[in-house]
């Protein structure tokens, strides 16, 4: 999982850098798991844009990923470690005893022929899933239920993961990978480990090209606008454009927008960092 830099055979070469892929170890998904992925250029059912920066990119597929881990106490093998192109994240293809295949999200450290498992009582080994109230105090995981059964919601990235804190009641206290500490409910399955593929946060993109293999469009500075496009734009030279904040006047860069009202309000301890 390390990034490589190459020679500046050319200006768009020059800066950038790529992973290596050295962890992944098959070349081809599992065809019985993919699904097509329809390109909406950001627009809605209506066709009128609704995001903007979104359009062209490499083809895809969509690869099923198992966030529920609902197989409790059926062992699964890992087959190989594969690159998503849907995630940051690597994936890995696992296959229990009856024959049936999944994939889910890899942490880091899991080998080809290892052995996971979900369940109750299952131990708290890298890979492995289970409810927060059956982990210890201090366990890293990630793949994060909010709600019991829905499947995990938080730490699916790249390299991200939450540390086990503590128990209040029925719930279980997490340090968030923002550094929020929360409560989440201990019936609440997690995976233990961290998300593989840590170093795509060091990865240069190098040139414009590769962003629109992406998807992405260019996007234009609101600085460099007319006052009639943006709330940031005219003035007489390089103006900085005042306080900084959307399109639509949203202020950014330090105004809260979270609803205080909002359900979950009473379960964060104590808010991120700033």
């Amino acid at each position: 999982m390390a990034v490589k830099k190459l020679k500046p055979t050319s200006p768009g070469q020059r800066f950038r850098s790529a992973p290596t892929f050295e962890e992944v170890t098959a070349s081809k998904p599992e065809r019985s798991l993919l699904e097509p992925i329809k390109k909406t250029g950001g627009r809605n059912s209506q066709g009128r844009r609704t995001m903007r920066h979104i359009g062209g990119g490499h083809k895809r597929m969509y690869r099923v990923i198992d966030f529920k881990r609902n197989r409790l106490n059926d062992a699964a093998t890992v087959v190989s470690i594969e690159y998503d192109p849907n995630r940051s994240a690597r994936i890995a293809l696992v296959q229990y005893e009856d024959g049936e295949k999944r994939y889910i999200i890899s942490p880091n450290g899991l080998k080809v022929d290892q052995v996971v498992v979900s369940g109750t009582s299952v131990a708290p080994e890298v890979g492995n899933a289970l409810p927060l109230g059956a982990m210890p105090i201090g366990t890293i995981v990630h793949n994060i239920e909010l709600t019991p059964g829905k499947g995990a919601q938080l730490a699916r990235s790249a390299g991200t993961y939450a540390q086990l804190v503590a128990r209040e009641g029925k719930y279980a206290v997490l340090k968030m990978p923002s550094g929020e500490m929360r409560m989440i409910l201990s019936t609440c399955m997690a995976t233990v480990g961290v998300v593989s593929n840590s170093s795509h946060m060091n990865v240069s993109i190098g040139k414009a090209g590769r962003k629109r293999w992406l998807g992405r469009r260019p996007r234009v500075r609101g600085v460099a606008m007319n006052p009639v496009d943006h709330p940031m734009g005219g003035g007489e030279g390089r103006a900085s454009g005042g306080q900084p904040r959307s399109r639509n006047g949203q202020f950014a860069k330090g105004k809260k927008t979270r609803n205080r009202k909002k359900h979950s309000e009473k379960l964060i301890i104590s808010r991120r960092k700033k």
